[in-house]
């Protein structure tokens, strides 16, 4: 069975469908990010959890998604993005259920790395199948990947505000279940609507009767490579979370970060030996997806961070409520929606250096606003800068995504994004480890503190970013009808 090529020349019914429907599960993986930030006060309270066990109940899925992205992106190369897709969505629900009933903070933490293990299937593989729905138009692209990241930048600026409103209507353990329907619909709407890849068009790969791609040489999982990854960013996570409790020359500690580091060669050493790694080197020595690699992790570390420590300043030292303290992560909101929809047509007019330069700069402006605010500093005033950092990071991010596929061969799609947002994971996993521990335990004047601290690397790390976006080649992202000049990340040139 063979596909058609179809060059979609502008939204269609057909593409518009998919475009949601891939949307849907990036809006699933990025809500579970931030919603649990809101539910710190009551997870601490009616489970009996430490600050260093918060930090664990965030991380554990941040974790599990970014460890094991990699991996999911050569299952969606090797089986099909649509068939790897739908298995995420069944895990997460599965994931999401446990959660819910966990009554323990180990019973949650080993849920939420779970479901972290759905996301990392759903995220590279909806990714790549939006990109093969517009595989003929560059522009058409970076309109539709702009709406896809809108949708999850949405999800993660709203999962505050709708944390505040489930916790205060049904209680902390809905902020899990109301992932059960969602999944559902996404499973339902895959099924009907998402066509099997048209790499055979490009290819001349055939498809065997389910409609996926037979590829002519099955790409290896690497488990070695798999595991050391798992180690090498678990212990590094762990030692930074349990520094700040037991102290730098803990035994614990110090054993994690050298676990860590020697993870980290092993890991290192080996992908360099392997014909077919699961991380290819070769795609960070181009360029564009290098600096996009350096770009995405200042901004994930930033960003989550932030919001863990924001979600603790206004409950532990300003005293809001769960409800209150969602309410004020709302223009959050409003500037993801506005820039992200911005940010395609910014891409496709300009290219994606620009955009990336502007929205870090935008975002880093914010962040150095919140670096000057204390307990007793009006509620407006923090809210400002909580706008101008989703309008930074919702201009820059779609622009760096777009130029990651616009210069990797289709064939390599799921992988290339797959590693660009393993990087982003982790930097989020380490920020929310770094900052939280900035935070002490808790206590009101830590907290305020810790803000300052956070806000402070927050805004150096955006002015580096914007930096590194210099480096990305300015026609990344060509006109339409003409050929990208930028070598493919498979490392040909």
């Amino acid at each position: 069975m063979t596909h058609a090529p179809i060059p979609p020349a502008r939204f269609t019914p057909a593409l518009i469908r998919i475009v949601a429907t891939v949307s849907a599960g990036f809006i699933v993986t990025q809500l579970d990010v931030t919603i649990v930030n809101i539910a710190l006060a009551r997870l601490a309270a009616d489970l009996n959890a430490s600050v260093a066990r918060l930090q664990w109940i965030v991380d554990a899925y941040t974790l599990a998604f970014a460890v094991l992205m990699l991996s999911s992106g050569v299952l969606g190369d090797r089986y099909g993005a649509r068939r790897m897709y739908a298995a995420g969505l069944a895990v997460f629900a599965l994931a999401s259920l446990a959660c819910g009933l966990a009554s323990a903070p180990a019973a949650l933490i080993a849920a939420r790395a779970v479901q972290g293990a759905g996301a990392a299937l759903m995220l590279p593989n909806s990714l790549a199948l939006l990109n093969d729905a517009c595989r003929h138009d560059r522009a058409l692209r970076a309109r539709a990947v702009g709406f896809w990241t809108a949708a999850g930048a949405i999800s993660i600026a709203a999962g505050p505000v709708a944390g505040g409103l489930l916790i205060a209507a049904f209680g902390w353990r809905s902020i899990f279940l109301v992932n059960l329907p969602l999944c559902a619909a996404g499973l339902a709407a895959t099924l009907a609507w998402v066509p099997a890849s048209h790499r055979t068009a490009s290819h001349g790969t055939p498809c065997n009767q389910a409609g996926e791609p037979q590829r002519p040489a099955v790409r290896s999982l690497d488990v070695r490579g798999q595991l050391l990854a798992i180690v090498a960013l678990t212990a590094f996570t762990g030692a930074v979370i349990e520094w700040r409790p037991l102290g730098f020359a803990h035994p614990a500690v110090i054993g994690g970060f050298v676990l860590a580091l020697v993870a980290l060669c092993m890991f290192v050493r080996f992908e360099t030996r392997l014909a077919d790694p699961m991380l290819p080197l070769a795609m960070l020595r181009h360029p564009t997806f290098g600096a996009a690699v350096l770009f995405g992790v200042c901004v994930n570390l930033t960003y989550y961070g932030t919001v863990f420590v924001l979600a603790l300043y206004l409950q532990h030292a300003r005293g809001e409520s769960p409800l209150q303290a969602g309410l004020a992560f709302m223009p959050l909101t409003g500037g993801f929606l506005l820039s992200n929809i911005a940010s395609g047509h910014a891409v496709a007019r300009y290219g994606a250096r620009l955009p990336m330069i502007v929205g870090a700069l935008v975002a880093a402006s914010g962040y150095a606003l919140l670096s000057v605010i204390d307990a007793a500093t009006p509620l407006a005033a923090v809210l400002a800068p909580c706008l101008l950092i989703p309008l930074g990071m919702g201009l820059a991010v779609p622009a760096m995504t777009t130029a990651v596929l616009a210069s990797v061969e289709p064939a390599r799609a799921g992988t290339a994004s797959a590693l660009l947002n393993t990087a982003r994971q982790a930097g989020g996993a380490v920020g929310v480890a770094a900052f939280g521990a900035l935070s002490g335990t808790g206590a009101a004047t830590q907290v305020v503190a810790g803000l300052h601290a956070d806000t402070a690397i927050s805004t150096a790390l955006l002015l580096a970013a914007a930096g590194f976006a210099w480096f990305v080649r300015q026609d990344a992202v060509p006109a339409p009808g003409r050929a990208p000049r930028a070598a493919r990340l498979d490392g040909s040139h």
